[in-house]
Order: structure tokens, then C-alpha cells, then sequence
């Protein structure tokens, strides 16, 4: 279903569009022949000096560390890597793929089966998974999925919720006041948006209201939240800032929001043997403890690089 039988497929300098913000700094990790890289050696020998694949990632630290971690997971290998980072939300990194500025960028099940195919009926893990590899278009694919996962979540106060008696998304249709919902512009469009709160839980539609906070469940989105600007907010589960401020994440009874296990989003002409065997084995140690771990490295008082974060990680792992 994913695995690869292309060959060796070289891919050239053959892009002519870039992304005006392509950020193409390329680490030289070196492919020292040892037992624990991810091939269990370090040959470069074959085409894969010849082989060059621009990495991107959304505009969110967590999509760049993961994004990391798979360059530098082939530069290990002898691939050649370009990073193009930060891009920006699905619908511009698909465009980036679209017009080969980018060949790979990490991405999320639930949510990008959702965009190829809204009318999917998919709930569980491998559901999502087996519909969302039927969904891609042709000329692209998704490697082999992680366990690690990173779902959109609703949020809200300790107090509130104490309040109002809310533990659960069901639970908001009976709540009195006023609700101002709290996330990136495109969570108004989006099935599990207002519009899914009103479908799947009967929310009126008449006691919500939007606020959009363009930082991608960041700390400004934290601090809506903190000092009452919105009352509900979108959070992702590997935020760090769930804990520690005492948030309380409603429950999903339902599945409104689907899941969404990190995978590789890739150019099939991208998608040699090599390349797919040594992002499978990252997708194979990924796990949701991982990012929370990461991503509080990179968001909390150390604030280290995503480069740093994944090199460190994948020598953690024994994958490099």
C-alpha cells in the first residue's frame, strides 16, 4: 500500500519556483558507517549523492521539528537535502508540493484526509489511514503512519469549566453564556469547526463566536485564553501549555475532530526505496510522548532550535 518499488528515481535541480521565504540552510550530517543508523550502515555508495529533496514545513514549531528530524534522517543516508520551513497553512504547502517548490513536509491523517476527501466517513486510526492513502492524488503519497499524534483540541479554563459544569464538547450546549471560540482563521471552515459543534453536539449556532488568532494554538492563542478574550480555545494535544496552565480539554465523545497521526506527506517521484525505508523508521520511533517532550524544549525556557531538538532526538533513538 506504501511501500515503494521505484527504483532509483534521482530527483534534479528542477525547480524554477521557490518560495519567496525558502530558507535552504542544509546541515552536513555525515553517514559514518555504525550499526545504529537507520540503514545499519553508512554506505553512500549507488545514486543517493545524486538524489537532492527540499523538505517544508507548515507554519508551526512542531511541523519544523518533525520536518528536521526527517532531513536530517536523509542526510544521514547521503540524500542531499533543501529546507524550505514555516511555509505556512495546509493550503499553501500543498500548493508548495503542487509546483515542486517542496517534495516532502510532515502532516496530520485526520485533517489531511479531510482536505483531499471531506466526505469521508473514516473514525478510527487505521481508517483514516487506509482512506487518506485512496485520497491522495496521483504524483503524491503518505509513507507509513506514526503513533505519535497531534489532534486538534478544545480548551478551556479550570474555572470555567468548574462553572459550567463542562468536561465535554457535549456538554457546551447547555452552557448559558456566551461562547467565543478561539483558533486559526481557517477553524471556521474547517468540519470540526463551529459548524461541527453545532452538527455533531447541537451547540446553537446563535450563543457562538468566532476569534480568529492566527499563531496556530501559539501563546497568543494561550493568552486568549488566560485572560478571557475567548472562553473556548483550539489547542493542539502536544501543547505544553495545556498542563501547564491547569486547562481542562473537553472530551470528543463523538469523534468530531478525527485522528491524526503524524506521517510523511511526499512527491511519488520523491519516494525511492531508500528514502521511504529511512522515513518509515523515524515514523517507527515517533511516539505523541516525543512531541510533547520537543516541542516543550522549543517553547519553553530552553526555547531550542528545531534543529537542535531533532538532532537530538534522533541520536536518542539510535537512528543516526
Amino acid at each position: 500500500m506504501n511501500h515503494h518499488t521505484k527504483g532509483t528515481t534521482m530527483l534534479t535541480a528542477r525547480r524554477t519556483v521557490g518560495l519567496a521565504a525558502a530558507l535552504t540552510a542544509a546541515l552536513a550530517l555525515s553517514a559514518c558507517g555504525s550499526a545504529d543508523t537507520i540503514s545499519g550502515s553508512g554506505d553512500e555508495s549507488g545514486g543517493a549523492e545524486s538524489t537532492t529533496i527540499t523538505v517544508g514545513s507548515a507554519g508551526f514549531a512542531e511541523s519544523e521539528i518533525i520536518a528536521e528530524i526527517y532531513a536530517q534522517a536523509l542526510e544521514a543516508q547521503g540524500v542531499t537535502v533543501e529546507r524550505t520551513m514555516q511555509i505556512g497553512q495546509r493550503d499553501v504547502y500543498i500548493s508548495a508540493l503542487e509546483d515542486g517548490s517542496i517534495d516532502l513536509i510532515p502532516d496530520y491523517s485526520g485533517n489531511l484526509l479531510q482536505y483531499y476527501n471531506s466526505e469521508a466517513d473514516a473514525s478510527s486510526s487505521d481508517e483514516v489511514y487506509e482512506a487518506l492513502t485512496e485520497a491522495v492524488p496521483d504524483g503524491f503519497e503518505v509513507l507509513d503512519q506514526s503513533s505519535a499524534e497531534d489532534k486538534d483540541s478544545y480548551n478551556v479554563t479550570k474555572e470555567f469549566s468548574e462553572k459550567h459544569g463542562v468536561t465535554s464538547l457535549a456538554d457546551l450546549a447547555d452552557v448559558d453564556e456566551k461562547l467565543v471560540i478561539g483558533g486559526n482563521p481557517e477553524l471556521k471552515e474547517r468540519p470540526y469547526g463551529p459548524t461541527g459543534l453545532t452538527d455533531v453536539y447541537g451547540v446553537p449556532a446563535a450563543n457562538m463566536s468566532f476569534k480568529p488568532i492566527n499563531d496556530s494554538g501559539g501563546p497568543l492563542t494561550v493568552e486568549a485564553l488566560r485572560d478571557g478574550t475567548v472562553n473556548v480555545a483550539d489547542l493542539f494535544t502536544t501543547s505544553p501549555a495545556i498542563a501547564e496552565n491547569g486547562f481542562v480539554t473537553l472530551d470528543d465523545p463523538e469523534n468530531l475532530i478525527l485522528p491524526q497521526n503524524v506521517l510523511p506527506l511526499i512527491n511519488s517521484d520523491a519516494a525511492t526505496d531508500e528514502v521511504a525505508e529511512t522515513l518509515n523508521a523515524v515514523s517507527a520511533e515517533l511516539t505523541t510522548e516525543a512531541l510533547i517532550e520537543m516541542n516543550a524544549r522549543n517553547q519553553g525556557e530552553e526555547k531550542a532550535s528545531p534543529a537542535t531538538i531533532a538532532k537530538d532526538w534522533l541520536a536518542e533513538t539510535g537512528l543516526v
